[in-house]
């Protein structure tokens, strides 16, 4: 089973966290501050974790600064925990790199979903052909992007968005759609999931991101990839 690395301040939480994930089969490492999780991150051992569970309201290093430290070192799947669901928090802990997010108190069937969601999403797929878009060249079978022969490292969620997108280029896909089909659920409220990760794919794969050429919006419907 995977190896959950959760960092979460409250002890009774934090406990509570960690016995329901080893009930599920996990094997935990369960930290109380940003500086212990991404301590822990740079051990040798550190290979071995393969999903961050963070909150963000954090002493210290707060949990936004945590998922931008380890985005900066990889692309970890990364969970965040939050207390209100409040817009900002959210929209602030998914452009920090975040690839999906909880609202505390949450039970260990959900919890567990969503971990299985996100390491899904880190995981193969099924087509194995290489796309070129104008210098945008997307190998489905190495799961890797390069632009103008440049690599540009996405994290799995990110990278999901773009295979789904540009499978069907000119295909309008909702946000709906894509919280089915990329994140595994689909309630209203998700949908700053959809909007953030393009924001961050768009920074990455953009000349003018204000301009897309890659990703547009189709206003009242939601995204589609070109025509490029």
């Amino acid at each position: 089973m995977p190896h959950v690395l959760l960092i979460e301040d409250d002890t009774s939480v934090r406990d509570g966290m960690e016995l329901v994930l080893r009930r599920h089969g996990h094997e935990v490492d369960a930290v109380g501050t940003g500086e212990a999780g991404l301590e822990l991150l740079s051990r040798p051992r550190a290979g071995g974790i393969e999903i961050a569970v963070v909150d963000l309201m954090l002493p210290g290093i707060d949990g936004f600064e945590v998922c931008r430290r380890i985005r900066g070192r990889g692309q970890l799947p990364i969970i965040m925990l939050t207390s209100r669901g409040d817009d900002l928090d959210v929209v602030s802990g998914l452009e920090a790199g975040a690839d999906d997010y909880v609202v505390k108190p949450i039970t260990g069937r959900v919890l567990e979903a969503r971990i299985r969601a996100a390491l899904r999403r880190a995981g193969p797929v099924a087509r194995t052909d290489t796309d070129d878009f104008a210098g945008l060249v997307i190998d489905r079978a190495g799961l890797s992007v390069t632009k103008h022969g440049t690599p540009v490292p996405l994290p799995p969620t990110e990278l999901r968005l773009l295979l789904e997108l540009s499978a069907a280029p000119g295909r309008v896909f909702s946000r709906e759609q894509l919280l089915t089909s990329v994140w595994e659920h689909d309630f209203l409220g998700d949908s700053r999931l959809v909007d953030a990760a393009v924001g961050r794919l768009r920074a990455k794969l953009e000349d003018l991101p204000a301009k897309p050429r890659y990703i547009q919006t189709v206003r009242g419907f939601g995204y589609r990839f070109g025509p490029v």
